[in-house]
This record gives structure tokens, sequence and C-alpha cells, in this order.
């Protein structure tokens, strides 16, 4: 698929079917995540792949908002292995997996695998019910699977500001 035409259709689903999402497509989601850039290659995320009934039951208990998907990302990165940039008040945990996620949502749509990023959640609490380690951070769940037929994306999609209202060139 053309890549402006998987930035301009991706939305996300609010409404999964009960479809499986294949092997193949989900190694090549999760191949997209492991090939995004991190600050210093440090590579700091880690990707839980969430598809079994007590898995995807601990998620169902933290938040209302997996829609059905079959399968829920949980997108990670170990907060002890982040590179710090100059001035000591940011680091690079946050936009690494945020690039990983990004990555790994676009070629979801790209492989015909619907997503919806969700945040809607505790982390800590989210972290706990998973057993995940104490030195990751959870960034973020990604829903996957297909959509319900019939599943339209909102109406308010394609509204976008003009470039002139959000982009100043200097």
């Amino acid at each position: 698929m053309d890549f402006s035409e998987v930035i301009k259709n991706r939305y996300s689903c609010k409404k999964f079917s009960d479809r499986k999402v294949e092997k193949e497509k989900l190694d090549k989601i999760l191949e997209a995540g492991r090939v995004a850039p991190t600050a210093k290659n440090l590579q700091e995320q880690h990707i839980y792949v969430v598809q079994s009934e007590n898995g995807l039951a601990a998620i169902d208990k933290v938040t209302p908002c997996r829609y059905g998907a079959p399968v829920v990302l949980v997108v990670s990165y170990n907060k002890n292995n982040v590179f710090t940039y100059p001035g000591e008040k940011r680091d690079s945990g946050i936009e690494d997996a945020s690039i990983v996620a990004t990555h790994m949502l676009l070629a979801a749509y790209n492989e015909g695998v619907d997503s919806c990023w969700i945040n809607f959640f505790n982390p800590d609490e989210l972290a706990q019910a998973l057993n995940l380690p104490e030195d990751e951070e959870v960034l973020m769940l990604l829903d996957l699977g297909i959509a319900v037929e019939g599943t339209k994306v909102l109406p308010n999609h394609n509204s976008r500001k003009e470039l002139t209202e959000t982009v100043t060139y200097m």
C-alpha cells in the first residue's frame, strides 16, 4: 500500500470483530516496531503481546477501551536504559516508545489490521495486573484486530487544519 494512503486512511477502530490477527501479519507489525529508531539506538522498548483469555481479562479490569480487540500490544520501555537529554529534564523513554508504537500502528493498517491507541488506564495498575518488571514504564496499549463489518471512521476523521495554522517557517 502507498504510504500516503496509510497515513491518510488509518483510524482508531472502536469496534473489533472476533476474527483473529494472522501470525504473519502480527509478525510484520512487531517487526515494524523492532526497526523503529530510538535515541542512541538504545532500543529500550519492550512489547507484550496479550492475546490469552487471562491477559485480556486483566486489561479489561484496568480499561474499558479494549473494544473487543483479540490482541493488545502493551508498549513499555526500560526506564533505566534511556538517554537523558541536555538539561536533564527529559529522557528518551516516552518518545522512543511512541515512535515504536506509531510504526506498529501504521504497519498494522498496511497489513489490513485495524488498531486503536489507548492511554485511558492507570499504567501502574496495568503493570501490576500483568506482573511486569519494576524497571519498565508502560506507555500505551495498542488494540489490534479486524473491525466489525460496517464500522466507519468518525465524521470528522478527514477534518484537518490548514498547514498555515499549524506550521511556522522561521
